[in-house]
């Protein structure tokens, strides 16, 4: 992981874990990402059990061990890399799940349409931080 990521991951962790603090009520951003887009394959504690793992071909990985089948460091570009889904390595096969980045920056785009100029990729990448942040807290669960 380059020093970018691991100070941006840093700093997304530090402030997650001051708001933990903080009023209950708040949105929970990554999580209802999560909710939204991962938790019907990886199920909604990330343990790879969600409803649609029965019609899947090739076992839905368990994001609860990212970290630890990493050496103890989550792989936070693998994981950017794999969310996003926009640069594909084509030696790992076909894409077998959703490419978000793409689904991200569209719904930005939608979203957004009525507004002056705007910035979809810093939309997309928003949601695709938020996201990382909460599979991050999901390790060791």
């Amino acid at each position: 992981m380059g020093n970018t990521a691991k100070t941006l991951l840093l700093a997304i962790a530090c402030l997650a874990t001051a708001q933990d603090g903080a009023a209950a009520d708040r949105i929970d951003v990554g999580k209802l990402q999560y909710d939204s887009a991962c938790a019907v394959c990886h199920g909604v504690g990330g343990k790879g059990d969600g409803p649609l793992k029965a019609q899947l071909v090739r076992p839905v990985p368990d994001l609860t061990v990212l970290a630890r089948n990493n050496r103890g460091v989550f792989p936070f570009d693998r994981v950017y890399q794999i969310i996003d889904g926009r640069q594909e390595v084509s030696a790992h096969g076909p894409r077998e799940m959703q490419v978000w980045g793409r689904v991200f920056s569209m719904q930005s785009s939608i979203y957004f349409e009525n507004y002056p100029p705007h910035d979809v990729e810093s939309a997309a990448r928003s949601r695709i931080l938020s996201l990382i942040e909460y599979v991050y807290r999901l390790q060791g669960r």
